[in-house]
């Protein structure tokens, strides 16, 4: 005997296809208007002028640049644009150690970047997913750290420097720059780290993965955003530092960009326009760092800031 085929009835509610009108500010970015607009542009005109005044007397003679303000190559192109040259530039760097020092540069900044960001992603990864006796007091102590300035600690770091026979070495700098780039890395990583998907890492956890693994193979790659925005805060610190080079290397085959550019005026005695062209000169590194990691930096930042 033969059953007829029974016919399933989905009496499930269906729901409707009608997508929901999204809420204000979902999506919907309100736009600025002109007075906001009309704000920037002048704020950011204003910010620009300085880096325009230098970039323009570094190409303008000693005689012109004593003589009248950088405004008057735009005020009167006719008189001063035939004048400008590319000598300073040449004499600024020829007659200095500019090249050896941006060789001592990058050998400070690359390493004093790169150390304190792998502990930092180390910690960070600790203190959002690991669960241990004392977290949140060591953290408080990390974040504490932030308010307290280099310039405090720099006799007592010299003494150990000096007890340890490291004063003079570019690892005396590397360390320096750790020790106080450490409590910002920890806590912008930390926000990025506690933010990621529970789910992902509680699968690999299941799967068998060690907490070193995880760390290696999700969290680092989930987290290049806010690696990027702290290496560019670190790089341009120690790139543009020039009282700890000073303090702890000083002037001479190891002296960094800084400390060059700051002695142009005073070992060439010929025009602060050396100056100028020896900081357009220091600027080009920072600059291609910041645009190669730029569209990571506001990513890096904003993590952790908003929930949902």
């Amino acid at each position: 005997m033969t059953f007829p085929a029974t016919t399933v009835i989905d009496d499930t509610p269906k729901v409707s296809q009608r997508k929901k009108a999204p809420e204000r500010g979902e999506g919907n970015p309100a736009k600025a208007g002109w007075g906001t607009k009309i704000f920037l542009t002048v704020l950011c005109v204003l910010w620009m002028v300085p880096i325009i005044g230098t970039l323009v007397t570094s190409f303008r003679p000693l005689d012109d640049a004593n003589g009248t303000g950088w405004w008057e190559v735009f005020t009167h192109p006719g008189q001063n644009l035939g004048n400008l040259t590319f000598d300073i530039y040449t004499r600024a760097w020829e007659n200095s150690n500019m090249g050896n020092a941006f060789i001592n540069s990058l050998a400070i900044a690359l390493p004093a970047t790169f150390i304190p960001i792998l502990i930092a992603a180390f910690a960070a990864y600790g203190f959002a997913w690991m669960r241990f006796r004392g977290r949140k007091v060591m953290f408080a102590m990390v974040v504490a750290m932030l308010v307290v300035p280099l310039q405090v600690a720099l006799i007592p770091i010299l003494r150990d420097y000096s007890a340890l026979k490291i004063n003079g070495t570019f690892l005396a700098v590397w360390l320096a720059h750790t020790g106080f780039g450490l409590p910002l890395a920890t806590y912008l990583l930390y926000n990025y780290i506690s933010q990621l998907p529970r789910d992902i890492l509680e699968s690999a956890f299941i799967d068998g993965a060690s907490p070193f693994t995880i760390f290696l193979r999700l969290i680092l790659p989930l987290s290049v955003p806010a690696l990027a925005s702290f290496a560019i805060f670190q790089f341009l610190w120690v790139w543009n530092d020039l009282l700890i080079a000073l303090l702890f290397l000083g002037p001479g085959e190891k002296e960094v960009v800084t400390v060059t550019v700051a002695g142009l005026v005073g070992s060439q005695n010929q025009g602060w326009q050396l100056l100028t062209a020896g900081a357009i000169i220091s600027m080009i590194v920072p600059v291609l760092v910041f645009i190669s990691l730029q569209r990571f930096f506001v990513r890096g930042l904003t993590a952790g800031s908003v929930k949902g």
